[in-house]
């Protein structure tokens, strides 16, 4: 796996019909971020390349979905299937919501992430990005919080076709319930997420005491973060959780979900970041000079996706100090708004409403805990 090779996967299908447009999920945000990028010229490289998405095939999806549940999806987008019978499926609720084609536009949008896994596992691509993938809350036989097909348990199942070990590092705001509950009792997966406490944020789960059962006990690490938590202290807990597990446990890949939500002024999350520490913590994953399959994720607030992707990109083609000295303090999340149509890179915020203390100290007690009941399963 020594191709040097970075993959922007992208499907201009999936600009087409999709979610509603009152729906928060802006499925237009991939096709933008590549837009933003080219305009950047971030993808004009011989090392760099857009490649379109391949839908995914029913013998795949049935390797993590059930029969029925995707059998309800497909009756669901032919407008089929009972309001009734769509609830019993998860489907058919605000964030859930049911158009035409569903099946196939969502089959598209995970097949992304499957696509990015198969050039990695086959040595065509060291880095590949799928902003239209992450729905990383997603069961086997219901949808949930906007994401229908579990493409995340299934990319890293097809790397797991070749390699022995994968590592999951989740920074959406939210917690990734559904590929937690996949890999729960197995160790050839570890799962890492950095998200905002289920006790104020949806799906209610996430809490540092879920470390896994079984085989897979010590293999599930969660870092719930309270409203309000800021770049300094998130960094921090980044830094003091997952390098050490990542030089542990040794993964042949690294997945990683880039959601934005966590962005100061998301509408549907509370914390408080900017873009910059998501750049820092990719940065740290290129450099260990793992294989890395991205995807997208959660995002709400759509010129704030878009830029933060956009310069995750940079970052993982390794660019980005070109476009710092532009870049830095130039533009997204300012002080009390987030309107702005300046650079890739946000400007730090300064207003914290005074909360940082009592913050500093509840992320400190998750991670002195995480230290004491998981790092001793893995030598740390």
């Amino acid at each position: 796996m020594s191709n040097d090779q970075k993959v922007f996967i992208y499907s201009p299908e999936l600009e087409l019909g999709g979610y509603p447009a009152d729906c928060p999920f802006n499925s237009k945000r991939a096709g933008k971020t590549l837009e933003t990028i080219k305009a950047n010229g971030m993808i004009h490289s011989e090392d760099r390349s857009v490649r379109p998405a391949e839908p995914l095939e029913r013998g795949l999806l049935e390797r993590f979905h059930t029969v029925a549940y995707l059998d309800a999806l497909r009756e669901a987008g032919l407008g089929t299937l009972s309001p009734r019978e769509a609830l019993n499926y998860g489907l058919g609720t605000p964030d859930t919501p049911l158009f035409r084609g569903m099946h196939e536009f969502t089959a598209l949008a995970a097949g992304g992430t499957v696509t990015a896994a198969r050039l990695i596992r086959e040595g065509q691509a060291h880095i590949a990005f799928n902003p239209s993938g992450g729905f990383h809350h997603s069961h086997p036989d219901r949808a949930a919080g906007f994401c229908f097909l579990n493409d995340v348990v299934l990319g890293i199942e097809t790397l797991l076709e070749k390699v022995r070990k994968v590592m999951f590092v989740d920074i959406d705001a939210h917690h990734c319930d559904g590929v937690q509950d996949a890999f729960y009792l197995r160790n050839d997966v570890l799962t890492v997420s950095l998200h905002e406490s289920g006790h104020t944020l949806f799906p209610g789960t996430g809490f540092e005491s879920e470390t896994g059962r079984n085989e897979g006990r010590g293999y599930t690490v969660n870092v719930p973060l309270p409203v309000g938590t800021y770049d300094a202290i998130y960094e921090w807990a980044f830094q003091e959780i997952v390098p050490p597990l990542i030089r542990a446990y040794a993964p042949e890949v690294i997945v990683v979900e880039i959601g934005m939500d966590a962005l100061a002024g998301d509408p549907l999350a509370h914390l408080h970041l900017t873009n910059n520490s998501h750049a820092s913590i990719l940065d740290q994953l290129v450099r260990t000079g793992i294989p890395l399959l991205a995807t997208g994720g959660g995002g709400y607030h759509f010129d704030n996706t878009v830029r933060g992707w956009a310069l995750s990109w940079s970052v993982l083609c390794g660019d980005q100090s070109a476009h710092d000295d532009m870049m830095l303090g130039m533009g997204g999340v300012m002080l009390e708004t987030t309107d702005w149509a300046g650079g890739l890179r946000d400007r730090t915020l300064l207003s914290d409403a005074g909360r940082r203390p009592e913050i500093d100290t509840e992320v400190r007690r998750v991670v002195d805990s995480l230290k004491e009941t998981v790092f001793p399963l893995h030598g740390l």
